[in-house]
């Protein structure tokens, strides 16, 4: 199954019996039935199973391996590629190899190059290792067959992968490294793993770190109990990487056959190639004996995702607590180094009692006590206008006094109407100006005070607003260090919830600060997200468009299948996203330093570099 860069892949670990060619192929045979993806992958040797012994010198093994190599092409059911492990004879010499197949046609056969041959395994008494041969092709069936280092490849659709078996993956440098540098950008792998105490943490990170390196994904598929265990027991350890991060893992440990299911991501793989230098610096430089392989892989109109896609991906789910840390932790440094390198400076925060001043405050509460500085010294600005709600006042009132901090208040609704009078604008008239006017002045008040007060302002505004170009041009898009640049706004959210957990006296502000509809709050019951449509939404597109690379037809496809929203609301928010993302950079060429925090900044001077004037959407 491949659709809009997604590729759905299996791994399996079959139900097998040793020594039984045609039983093993009949047991593929059933699963390769049931299986709807775009390559199916499975174990070294499962035709004939990994543990035969000297078994692999008769004849009848390597005969039998053959008519039941026969009987599954003849059979196969399957219309993606699978590959599969078999032990195969040339000339006397046997090899241990993998077979790509699509449909009822052998592509290629490639043999495993590093033998291991300590410890329990002997594999170099029965095989001969790939490195030793300069055969480029071979007899299969009455068809020359491609033999030796293959890369297949999908131009069309930017799929390129290459092949390794087992003990290949652990050399210093594999053949698996040696593709990827010839532009493969998926590696299999067939493996029969032994199991032993932390042997699968070690597999785990090599596999891991095989994507990272290839810059690509990696499939590992092992054989399992089914296996001989006279010495040693089998993994059925099956994994799915991609650039570095593990997609899914299962260990199979049933009598039967069982399969693991992932979706590969090539849009975000080729997005983040194109991106790397250090594969630009080596890509295509050595030179190999390659044999490139054309295929095609198939498109599916009903491609379903194997796992729900994560909607908030910004947001930890799996060590929360050491991700809040790690998180806090950033913003902390980054502000405790700003602070000293400026000396006594106080902090100055516009704090309105909504997300983003909240955990801005938070943050500069705990700089200072890092710092052992007297919380005096922040200096917390309420600042009501035409549209402030006495919700967020009252929250952010309360916060400042149980924080213990400095709070002035400036209320700008007679400096906002002078300035109407001033240029001659309708007070009723709540056009952009009539918002634009709150914010300048909010802005100007928070550089006076800092002026005054030998401080510095710091900004609220997060990287959600920055991508969307949702402040006010030098209003609050301006400050003197933007604390909270680096995160979006449901990565805020997420944060002023687990600072919830950590202060229990504020427990009950900080959850209603959380709760309460996100607004500037510059016009009465203004509501942000009826504006710019959901922050789940943003967030989620943000990620794709920057991490991924998608374009607007994946951006659409993605939407839709994450969040089940149909068509129309769909293209209308991606639209919108794309819109405002291009044509408000000119508000992000002149931001002030803020930390990264995530994989992704929206820093002129660091991650993303546009002019203003781009034409796009």
């Amino acid at each position: 199954m491949y659709n809009k860069g997604f590729l759905k892949v299996a791994c399996v670990t079959p139900d097998l019996e040793l020594g039984h060619p045609k039983f093993n192929v009949s047991k593929m045979i059933d699963a390769l039935k049931s299986i709807k993806a775009g390559i199916a992958l499975f174990p070294e040797l499962a035709i004939t199973g990994y543990n035969c012994g000297d078994l692999f010198y008769q004849e009848s093994l390597s005969d039998d391996a053959l008519k039941a190599l026969s009987e599954l092409l003849e059979k196969n059911p399957f219309d993606g590629f699978l590959a599969v492990g078999m032990p195969f004879d040339i000339d006397g010499v046997l090899y241990n190899v993998a077979v790509v197949i699509k449909k009822h046609q052998v592509l290629g056969m490639i043999p495993k190059k590093y033998l291991p041959n300590t410890g329990e395994f002997y594999e170099k008494r029965w095989f001969n290792s790939g490195l030793d041969t300069h055969i480029k092709q071979v007899k299969l069936f009455g068809m020359n067959v491609p033999f030796g280092d293959l890369l297949f490849q999908d131009l069309e659709k930017g799929i390129k992968f290459g092949v390794e078996i087992c003990q290949d993956m652990w050399t210093t440098i594999s053949p698996g490294n040696l593709l990827s540098l010839a532009g493969a950008n998926m590696i299999l792998n067939l493996s029969a793993s032994n199991e032993y105490l932390y042997k699968e943490e070690t597999r785990r990170t090599a596999v891991v770190d095989h994507s990272r390196r290839n810059n690509g994904a990696y499939l590992y598929a092992s054989s399992g109990m089914m296996e001989s265990s006279a010495d040693t027991v089998f993994s059925g350890h099956n994994m799915v990487a991609s650039a570095g991060t593990l997609v899914k893992e299962e260990i199979f440990n049933e009598p039967k056959t069982q399969i693991l299911y992932a979706d590969i991501d090539f849009g975000e793989i080729n997005y983040k190639r194109r991106r790397d230098t250090n594969l630009k610096d080596v890509l295509h430089r050595l030179e190999s004996e390659i044999t490139y392989i054309n295929v095609s892989f198939d498109e599916s109109s009903d491609y379903t995702f194997t796992e729900p896609i994560d909607q908030t991906p910004f947001v930890p789910k799996k060590n929360i607590k050491k991700d809040f840390l790690k998180i806090k932790g950033i913003q902390i440094q980054a502000l405790m180094k700003r602070l000293i390198h400026l000396g006594d400076q106080k902090l100055i925060i516009g704090v309105s009692g909504g997300l983003d001043s909240t955990l801005a405050l938070m943050i500069a509460y705990e700089t200072m006590m890092r710092l052992e500085r007297p919380l005096a010294d922040i200096i917390g600005v309420t600042m009501p206008g035409l549209g402030t709600s006495s919700r967020t006042k009252n929250n952010a009132l309360e916060l400042m006094k149980k924080l213990g901090i400095t709070h002035m208040e400036k209320p700008i609704i007679d400096e906002t109407n002078l300035h109407f009078d001033l240029i001659g604008h309708d007070k009723f008239n709540t056009d952009i100006t009539y918002e634009n006017t709150q914010a300048r002045i909010r802005t100007m008040v928070l550089m006076n005070l800092a002026n005054m007060h030998n401080g510095i302002v710091l900004g609220t505004g997060d990287l959600s607003e920055i991508a969307l170009g949702f402040m006010t041009y030098n209003g609050d898009q301006m400050s003197m260090y933007g604390i909270n640049a680096g995160l979006p706004k449901t990565l805020v959210s997420f944060m002023v919830l687990e600072f919830a957990k950590e202060y229990p006296t504020l427990k009950t502000i900080l959850e209603d600060v959380v709760d309460t509809p996100i607004s500037p709050e510059l016009i009465k019951d203004q509501v942000t997200e009826n504006i710019l449509g959901k922050y789940v939404y943003n967030d989620f597109l943000l990620h794709r468009h920057l991490r991924c690379g998608d374009d607007e037809e994946k951006l659409v496809f993605m939407i839709k299948k994450t969040f089940n929203i149909d068509e129309e609301l769909a293209r209308s928010q991606v639209a919108y996203f794309l819109r405002r993302f291009y044509q408000q950079q000119f508000k992000r060429q002149t931001l002030p330093d803020s930390p990264k925090v995530l994989d992704i900044s929206l820093s002129p001077r660091g991650d993303y570099r546009m002019p203003s004037d781009i034409k796009k959407w």
